[in-house]
C-alpha cells in the first residue's frame, strides 16, 4: 500500500507542476487552486508512505515519476519539443527508478 502511495503522489506531483506553469505566476486562479491542492495531496501521500518506506528510495520514485509524467505531458499536451535524446532520457530516468527497487534498496 505505501508504494502505491508513492506512486499515486508522483502522478500528483505531475499535476502540480502542469498547473504551477499554467497559473502563470499564481494570476490564473483556477490552476493556482488545482496547483495548491495537486501539492498539498502529492506531498500528503508522500509523507504517509515515508511511515514504512525509506526516504531514498521513495523520494526517487516520486521524482522520477513527477519528472518523467511532466515532461512526457509537456511534450504531447503543452508543445514543448521533442527529440529522441529527451526520450531516451526519460527512459533512463524511469530505468533509475526500477534499478533502485530491483537492487534490494526497497523496504
Amino acid at each position: 500500500m505505501a508504494w502505491f502511495m508513492v506512486v499515486l503522489a508522483g502522478l500528483l506531483e505531475t499535476g502540480f507542476a502542469i498547473n504551477l506553469k499554467l497559473s502563470h505566476g499564481f494570476t490564473r486562479l483556477v490552476p493556482t487552486v488545482a496547483f495548491a491542492l495537486f501539492a498539498l495531496s502529492s506531498f500528503g501521500l508522500l509523507t504517509l508512505s515515508l511511515r514504512q518506506l525509506p526516504v531514498g528510495s521513495a523520494y526517487a520514485v516520486w521524482t522520477g515519476i513527477g519528472a518523467a509524467g511532466t515532461a512526457l505531458y509537456g511534450m504531447i499536451w503543452l508543445d514543448e519539443s521533442s527529440s529522441v535524446l529527451k526520450l531516451v532520457s526519460i527512459t533512463l530516468v524511469i530505468a533509475g527508478v526500477i534499478g533502485l527497487q530491483v537492487s534490494g534498496s526497497g523496504h
